[in-house]
């Protein structure tokens, strides 16, 4: 017997939308105010966990072809690499650094390279979170 759930999935739709942007959000806002890597990844990681509980699980792979295991690999390597950096221009382990840059359209913006580790600690805790709940799924 198949369950009718046209509402859930069009609800779902909305909220993942809702869910991915405040990630983005938290994400970006993480070196100058509460939240991060961490967080950020934990709320779109929820996100898609969402959708792997709305949709059958093929149809969110036909879509989304990643395998969590690596991303949260990259994750590991992106921020591991961007800490070991620093070691390259004598200074101390895990210093960062900023500046001001001027990018075309956006205009001038200050990037800093936290940025860059936390988008490697929001990787490992999407892909960590995914793997452990299609792990637990698969047990049944």
């Amino acid at each position: 017997m198949k369950i009718n759930d046209v509402i859930l999935r069009t609800v779902v739709k909305g909220v993942v939308f809702i869910i991915l942007t405040l990630g983005v959000y938290l994400f970006f806002s993480g070196h100058n105010a509460p939240g991060g890597g961490f967080i950020g990844g934990l709320v779109l990681g929820s996100g898609i966990v969402l959708l792997y509980i709305t949709y059958d699980l093929e149809t969110i792979q036909s879509k989304m072809p990643f395998d969590f295991k690596k991303v949260a690999a990259l994750g590991v390597l992106l921020a591991t690499g961007s800490a070991i950096g620093s070691l390259y221009f004598n200074a101390p382990f895990l210093t960062q650094t900023d500046g001001y840059f001027n990018i075309p359209i956006l205009g001038e913006k200050h990037l800093s390279t936290v940025t860059i580790f936390e988008a490697g600690v929001a990787l490992t805790v999407i892909g960590t979170l995914v793997t452990i709940i299609l792990s637990i799924s698969e047990d049944e």
